[in-house]
């Protein structure tokens, strides 16, 4: 098993990527280009940690512990010479990666596993420029890295057995749900099945059906409450396949067959409303700050992990 993690870029993912190597007890090395991100880097998953001994998720010692297994570098050389599996976290930018993996096949132990947190790139595309792509894999996590359980793991077609198996028991061992896709698809699954349902819930705002809280309490309140334990093909087996069958043969010619965002969310985007980070979305944020409301969404899915861990 791997005896040395990298991460690759200390921003919104990253950093929380490279917190979850360091609670299992295996030496991380996070870089980035400037000192500034790392700082900020610290300063996030310090407060993470802290706000986890609050809740009972971790003990002093073991937030402690998480702490020195933690190398903050800028040497991109250092981060990844020793390392065993490599979690690549920058920007969506298809030619910034391409770079990145050249210079990491240059400097990388031959026997490193290369794993993108990319969320719309495909693996073929990724390994497109790659000497090695029978070690590339995609391992993406979710908002907040450190929380959300699944990590979905995508293939190339020429990645080697046991370097699926390799990540699968990696991300098993850091602590998380991971699903293998065995087809590569656009958006892979969690993301298209999101985009569904934030489709559906825009196209009843647009139509005037709810006010937006409404139509997100529909959700937390129902089926969102559901799946936290019991995924939609399992509610359908549930609730019986020809009810099921009716449902879809009545409510899919009703639903949004948009091709694009709705013409209000452009309106929003284009005049800088975009939501928490800007103050004003869909919903207003004027009174409460962004980092209040990040540590109250993180307070509550702590809350929730507590319990699908019982």
């Amino acid at each position: 098993m791997i005896q040395q993690a990298a991460v690759i870029g200390a921003g919104v993912m990253g950093h929380g990527i490279a917190q979850l190597y360091a609670q299992a007890g295996i030496p991380v090395f996070l870089y980035d280009l400037e000192e500034n991100y790392l700082e900020k880097a610290r300063k996030a998953i310090k407060a993470n940690l802290i706000l986890q001994v609050q809740r009972g998720v971790l003990t002093e010692v073991e937030s402690e512990r998480a702490v020195a297994c933690i190398t903050y570098t800028t040497d991109l050389e250092e981060a990844v010479r020793t390392a065993d599996f490599v979690t690549e976290a920058i920007p969506e930018v298809i030619e910034w990666k391409w770079e990145l993996y050249e210079k990491l096949e240059s400097c990388m132990k031959p026997t490193a596993v290369i794993a993108s947190n990319t969320s719309t790139i495909p693996v073929s595309r990724l390994a497109e420029k790659m000497s090695t792509p029978e070690r590339m894999m995609i391992t993406h996590f979710f908002n907040p890295a450190q929380l959300v359980p699944l990590v979905e793991v995508v293939r190339h077609e020429r990645t080697e057995e046991k370097i699926v198996q390799t990540t699968m028991e990696v991300m098993r061992m850091i602590g998380k749900s991971p699903v293998l896709l065995k087809k590569e698809v656009p958006g892979f699954i969690a993301n298209r099945l999101q985009a569904a349902v934030v489709r559906e819930a825009l196209h009843l705002l647009e139509e005037g059906v709810a006010e937006a809280k409404d139509i997100d309490l529909a959700v937390t309140e129902g089926p969102g409450f559901r799946w936290a334990f019991i995924g939609p093909i399992e509610t359908a087996d549930f609730g019986g396949l020809d009810t099921w069958k009716r449902v879809v043969d009545n409510l899919a010619p009703e639903l949004s067959q948009s091709r694009q965002a709705p013409e209000f969310l452009n309106t929003l985007v284009d005049a800088g409303h975009l939501g928490a980070k800007s103050g004003q979305g869909i919903y207003e944020y004027e009174e409460i700050s962004v980092s209040e409301k990040i540590k109250e969404r993180d307070d509550k899915f702590i809350e929730l992990l507590k319990v699908k861990q019982r």
